[in-house]
């Protein structure tokens, strides 16, 4: 098979295969159950991975790492990749919009086909699947795009204090081997600093210095 597994059980298969668009049509059960359980469960394969391959690097971004690894748009890559979207059982209405090739119906399908991996031969197979599909994406973020937090920050100002001034990214440090480096910066407007973020690259610290400025000027949930 194209997903490099032979299911035991190919009534797992086609339940992970089975949205919830046709599940509704026909009234059988949809993959959800199983995209709750995969979600866990890719969680647990990528934190273990990470935890053991960047020794040394602190909890925050451990957590980016992982974030980024699990994203819906690293799902989509493999999904893809993996021509997930042609296997996928839709009811007509989704099918009438793309559904085969959105990005949160095929990740949420992958996450449903790990766990059908999972419940068919256990946990080693699992971690197969993930490292064999997104393995080459952990830890590497220009695979994926992530948010754009410094262009929504960037409009916030110019849209609040209608001109063009920018907001600037100042390197703060560079710490760790070479191989392995931590960066911070400091997102900086108007001499001011309104964020500070880590990463382990440039482009990624930048990010989540920016997103922690967003943070402190949208509008807090009830």
């Amino acid at each position: 098979m194209k997903y490099n597994y032979e299911f035991k059980d190919e009534s797992l298969f086609k339940l992970a295969v089975t949205h919830i668009s046709l599940a509704n049509d026909i009234h059988v059960e949809s993959n959800q159950r199983l995209e709750f359980l995969g979600d866990s469960i890719l969680s647990f394969i990528v934190a273990n991975y990470i935890y053991h391959k960047y020794t040394g690097v602190d909890e925050g971004v451990l957590t980016e790492l992982r974030a980024n690894a699990v994203c819906e748009k690293t799902l989509a890559i493999a999904a893809r990749q993996l021509e997930l979207g042609e296997d996928l059982l839709l009811g007509k209405s989704e099918r009438m919009v793309g559904g085969k090739d959105k990005d949160s119906v095929l990740a949420d399908a992958y996450e449903s086909m790990l766990a059908a991996i999972f419940l068919d031969s256990g946990i080693k197979s699992a971690e197969e699947f993930v490292m064999a599909t997104i393995g080459g994406m952990i830890g590497d973020t220009s695979y994926v795009e992530l948010e754009n937090y410094k262009s929504e920050i960037q409009n916030y100002y110019q849209q609040r204090d209608r001109n063009r001034e920018v907001v600037k990214y100042r390197l703060v440090s560079k710490e760790g081997p070479d191989h392995d480096p931590t960066f911070t910066v400091e997102a900086v407007y108007r001499g001011e600093i309104i964020g500070r973020g880590r990463g382990r690259n440039r482009k990624s610290a930048e990010q989540a210095a920016a997103k922690e400025a967003l943070g402190k000027v949208r509008p807090k949930k009830s």
